[in-house]
């Protein structure tokens, strides 16, 4: 069974980076058919997450310019993280805590990969999923 973060993850995540416009990350959240991407800086540091629902939230609904208004525009404070030798239990238990569907993994200052509650479930995890989609989603 699946012990660290490093097993479980999605490797290789695609990143939108700093500079794109959000109209650019809709496109390829888009094309990639994901919900979130991780915002990227020309170094490869993760800066933030960004979501679709963010783009239609604090953009669109705002009045912005999604061809105009930049990725780093919408990052908010220090993202929330886990080390790629993390335990699984102690994802699952950052997911809970800070309220995220999707977990970026680290290695050193590198993005590595994303965990996602599909992840975790499909690591043989199922009976704690629950609990802890509970918690992400408890408001």
């Amino acid at each position: 069974m699946a012990t660290t973060a490093r097993d479980i993850m999605t490797r290789d995540p695609q990143c939108v980076r700093e500079t794109q416009t959000l109209l650019e990350a809709a496109r390829l959240m888009r094309d990639l058919d994901v919900g979130a991407l991780p915002i990227c800086g020309e170094d490869g540091r993760l800066h933030g997450m960004l979501t679709d629902r963010d783009i239609v939230v604090r953009c669109i609904a705002e009045g912005g310019d999604c061809s105009t208004m930049t990725a780093s525009s919408l990052a908010q404070g220090k993202p929330v993280t886990i080390g790629a030798d993390d335990s699984v239990d102690e994802a699952m238990a950052t997911m809970a805590k800070h309220q995220v569907r999707r977990l970026p993994v680290i290695d050193g200052h590198q993005l590595v990969g994303i965990i996602s509650e599909q992840n975790i479930a499909q690591a043989g995890r199922d009976r704690k999923v629950g609990d802890t989609i509970e918690e992400v989603t408890r408001a």
